[in-house]
C-alpha cells in the first residue's frame, strides 16, 4: 500500500518521532485499539457459541451447504474485502493519528472515534451508520431463525469477524512500524 498524506499532519504524524505523544494521546489510542478488539472479540465468542449449539442439532446437506457457502462468502466478503482492505488499515491509521491529536472526546470515546463513527467525512459516516444498521437488521434476522440454520449463518460471520481481528491486528503493527501512514486515517481536515 501506498503512503498516504494526511491533513493538518505533524511532523509526529508522519511518524518523524520529533513530538512525543502525550499521556492523554497514549491513552487514547491504547483505549480505541484495545476497545475495537475487544469488541471483536465478545462477537466471535458470542456467536461461536451459538454456532457450538447448533451442532446439538442434527445437521441436513442443506445446512452444510449453507454454512460452507456462507462461510466462503462471508471469508471474502466481510473478511477480505470489509475487514482486509478497508475497515482494518483505516482503523489502525485513525489510532495512530489519535496518539498524536487527542482531545477529551475522542479519548473518552476513542473506540468510535477508530471506527469512525464521528470526526470523519460524511461519506464514510453515513457508511458507518448505514452498516450498522444493517448489522443489527441481520442480528434480529438471524436470531429469529431456528437451528441450525442459524449455526449455518453465523459460522461465516464468526470466519468473517476472525479474519477482522487478524487483519486489525496485521494492520496496527503495519502502520505503528511505518514512518509514515499505511492507510489514510480519513479524519476531517480543520
Amino acid at each position: 500500500m501506498p503512503a498516504v498524506a494526511v491533513p493538518n499532519a505533524t511532523p509526529a504524524d508522519q511518524g518523524a518521532s520529533q513530538e512525543r505523544p502525550s499521556p492523554l494521546g497514549i491513552a487514547a489510542a491504547l483505549w480505541g485499539a484495545l476497545g475495537l478488539a475487544a469488541l471483536l472479540v465478545y462477537a466471535i465468542a458470542r456467536l461461536a457459541g451459538i454456532v457450538v449449539a447448533g451442532f446439538e442439532h442434527p445437521w441436513q446437506w442443506p445446512h452444510v451447504a449453507l454454512a460452507v457457502g456462507n462461510g466462503v462468502f462471508m471469508a471474502w466478503s466481510e473478511g477480505y474485502r470489509g475487514f482486509q482492505l478497508r475497515f482494518s488499515p483505516r482503523s489502525a491509521a485513525r489510532v495512530k493519528w489519535l496518539l498524536y491529536r487527542p482531545s477529551t472526546l475522542r479519548a473518552a470515546l476513542a473506540p468510535l472515534f477508530v471506527m469512525a463513527y464521528f470526526d470523519a467525512p460524511r461519506r464514510l459516516k453515513i457508511g458507518v451508520y448505514a452498516l450498522t444498521a444493517g448489522i443489527v437488521l441481520a442480528i434480529v434476522v438471524i436470531h429469529a431463525l431456528p437451528q441450525p440454520w442459524r449455526a449455518a449463518l453465523d459460522i461465516g460471520v464468526v470466519l468473517g469477524l476472525v479474519w477482522g481481528l487478524t487483519s486489525f491486528a496485521v494492520s496496527l503493527w503495519r502502520t505503528f512500524r511505518s514512518s509514515t501512514y499505511p492507510a489514510s486515517p480519513e479524519v476531517p481536515s480543520r
